[in-house]
């Protein structure tokens, strides 16, 4: 299957990004190097660094950026250890930062990758192959107790009790294999409402178990303030997100770096001695009407930007 990448408010990325001739860019999750072609082709004479944990996205963006190759270079890493990246690659500071933390249309769509529940695959759901930890893993050995907090937590799920209930005790006669077993076991726990299939609660539990698979929320905090660090003065931290628990924490720690005082707001005085790092510019964006119809996908899109100071 070729790996396709629809980049996701492509021109409102590059504007947030303030590009500039010889720059140096990390794409953090480059994908099919969607966003980061036009990177490339947008900046005369830039450096591209190119990270992610999928190795089969790294081969699709070495062909698709192969007229570029002088200028870039591919990692297969996660973007979350940008500051070794960097190290590794002699690069100090940089120019901008892009993030895009949605999964990628080939991941959703390849039905052996596992992440979907409109086809019928093996349990998989891992963003980078060579990890051990699979979604089998986790449906099959996790407790019940652990599955619960997992769909609870990652998914918002209000009948997660139930749905983590009717996993163990499905998997008690045979192991819960494919996608489609467990899309009916979510799909037998919950009760039905007029006008409601249960699709939303079976959405809602594979969300819940891919971010845990891949430990999409873990360290995305300390994430942020580690590629402030590699920012050049006036350099941009670029962040897309696609559901409200990363949301929540790419808002949150945007706010902290682009604040004086962090302390509590009871207490009379500042104690904690913290200055901003960055400005926000803007608040965020949502994708335009047209973008979503044409890209169904980009619907719940949001992009948040800093600049350093």
């Amino acid at each position: 299957m070729e790996f396709v990448h629809i980049p996701v408010m492509l021109s409102e990325c590059m504007d947030a990004l303030n590009l500039k001739d010889n720059g140096i860019y990390v794409d953090c999750t480059i994908g099919g190097a969607g966003h980061s072609s036009k990177i490339l082709e947008l900046c005369k004479n830039c450096k591209l660094i190119g990270i992610d944990r999928d190795k089969e996205a790294l081969s699709a963006a070495e062909h698709r950026l192969k007229d570029y190759k002088n200028q870039v270079s591919l990692v297969h890493s996660n973007f979350k250890d940008i500051k070794e990246v960097l190290s590794k690659l002699s690069v100090d500071k940089v120019d901008g930062i892009l993030v895009d933390l949605g999964v990628s249309s080939y991941q959703l769509d390849n039905t052996e990758r596992g992440f979907s529940f409109r086809g019928n695959a093996k349990l998989d759901m891992r963003m980078n192959r060579e990890q051990h930890l699979s979604a089998w893993e986790v449906v099959n050995n996790y407790s019940e107790t652990e599955l619960k907090q997992i769909i609870k937590d990652y998914g918002e799920e209000k009948f997660a009790s139930s749905i983590a209930r009717h996993i163990v005790n499905a998997r008690q006669t045979n192991p819960i294999n494919t996608t489609q077993e467990l899309k009916e076991i979510i799909l037998k726990s919950v009760p039905r409402y007029k006008g409601q299939d249960g699709s939303s609660n079976v959405q809602r539990t594979f969300q819940a178990i891919r971010i845990c698979v891949n430990e999409e929320l873990t360290g995305l905090s300390a994430f942020i303030k580690d590629a402030v660090s590699v920012l050049n003065p006036n350099g941009r931290l670029v962040i897309l997100t696609f559901h409200s628990l990363e949301d929540r924490i790419v808002k949150h720690t945007f706010r902290d770096l682009c604040t004086d005082c962090i302390c509590p707001p009871d207490f009379p005085i500042c104690v904690c001695g913290h200055k901003a790092e960055c400005k926000p510019i803007g608040k965020f964006t949502a994708a335009t009407d047209r973008e979503i119809e044409q890209n169904s996908r980009s619907a719940c899109a949001k992009l948040r930007i800093i600049e350093k100071l």
